[in-house]
């Protein structure tokens, strides 16, 4: 028996089994073997055996030992295992969604034993969003480095939009953070949107967990420059802060619903020098608008504060105001009741993304999608009548299958 892995870009493995073993376990063999390529960080290989022609092949359920060498090391607080970690649970492959499901599945599991035993500590959860040009990330490296010089273990979440044309993403927002980047006592980790909408990727959350799992204590989620809709880590954060620069629009703009009745701390970024008046008339503004808007608690009056990133000024006050508001908070068992409500919400988006990835990949989708597009290009379909029509060649697939 023959297989062929091939790598890219231009390296070609001939593999020759024992013919004692028989098709079956040749097969379990070489799969088993393609499994563990797959998880190197060097290669893609492609695997090429009957039972996959055939369409018998299924994916290992096995839990391979070097997940359990993450799980160790991020116990221990490495980074290198964190940052892999965080790259496994980020994939969309099968065999690596598997592995990043039992890797999270024992993180929360003794988290939950460590409530149990008294001693776990809760992370602070931080959302900063804001539009492009806000200086969040300069912000965030000051706030960072502050914070860390008081004793805390921070990790940053920065998510950077993918091209919708090419697909690629720059990650520039560690470029901004070098004096963070260096500090042992920081991890700073950039990640694609990968065309997730709502400001921030699909494995974010569980990135959240992870890094609690690896002792930070803070963790900062710094969104893609938003606008007034994309509100999704508001749903996995405990305090929301909006991030915004002088000039920026009148009280009309923080009457508009979405991000700014999310936000639980405005801070006018970028109040120094010539743009301190235009700063002040701002916060002033924002200060009125917000009375308007319904409050999300009835624990937190949203607050309106000006800093600099640049001069360090208004910082202080704006960790105050943060300790102020999970004092009040925690006290009053609203950051656990947020945090069941969240998890809610991410059961149900992961549902939706798991029914759509399956949906495009299943065999009687795949098969006529092209010819459906066809008559929707030459409009003879309407893209409604296309759509139903491929959704009920899906579901009566599925439910034949079942």
């Amino acid at each position: 028996v023959r297989w062929v892995v091939r790598h890219k870009p231009r390296t070609v493995y001939c593999v020759q089994a024992l013919t004692n073993l028989g098709e079956e376990s040749a097969c379990k063999m070489l799969c088993r073997f393609h499994e563990m390529l797959l998880l190197s960080r060097a290669t893609r290989p492609f695997l090429v055996c009957p039972c996959r022609e055939r369409g018998l092949h299924r994916e290992s359920t096995d839990v391979l030992p070097h997940t359990r060498k993450l799980l160790s090391g991020i116990g221990q607080e490495d980074r290198a295992c964190l940052a892999e970690a965080i790259t496994l649970v980020e994939s969309s492959h099968p065999l690596k969604r598997h592995q990043a499901n039992w890797l999270l599945t024992k993180l929360l599991s003794q988290k939950q034993k460590e409530r149990q035993l008294g001693s776990h500590r809760e992370t602070f959860r931080i959302g900063l969003s804001g539009p492009p040009g806000a200086g969040k990330s300069t912000l965030i490296e000051r706030f960072g480095r502050n914070l860390t010089a008081g004793g805390h273990k921070v990790a940053v979440l920065a998510v950077d939009p993918s091209s919708s044309r090419s697909g690629g993403s720059i990650l520039a927002d560690k470029t901004r953070m070098v004096g963070l980047s260096r500090d042992p006592r920081a991890y700073i980790r950039p990640s694609p949107t990968s065309g997730a909408l709502g400001g921030v990727t699909r494995g974010t959350n569980e990135a959240i967990v992870l890094c609690e799992g690896a002792g930070y204590n803070m963790v900062l989620v710094e969104t893609v420059g938003v606008g007034q809709s994309e509100v999704a880590v508001a749903d996995m954060v405990d305090m929301f802060v909006l991030i915004l620069s002088p000039a920026g629009g009148d009280e009309l703009q923080g009457l508009k619903k979405g991000v700014v009745e999310m936000a639980d701390l405005v801070v006018v970024n970028k109040a120094d020098g010539d743009l301190l008046p235009a700063a002040n008339r701002m916060r002033s503004e924002y200060t009125s608008a917000l009375k308007l808007i319904r409050k999300k608690s009835k624990l937190w009056l949203p607050k309106v504060i000006g800093a600099s990133a640049l001069s360090n000024e208004g910082l202080d006050e704006m960790w105050g105001l943060m300790e102020e508001f999970w004092r009040t908070m925690e006290e009053n068992g609203e950051i656990q009741r947020v945090r069941r409500e969240q998890s809610k919400k991410w059961l149900w988006s992961h549902i939706n993304w798991e029914l759509i990835r399956r949906f495009r990949t299943h065999s009687s989708v795949s098969s006529e999608v092209c010819e459906v597009e066809e008559c929707v290009v030459a409009g003879g379909v309407p893209p409604g009548v296309a759509a139903e029509t491929l959704l009920d060649k899906f579901f009566a697939s599925s439910t034949h299958s079942i």
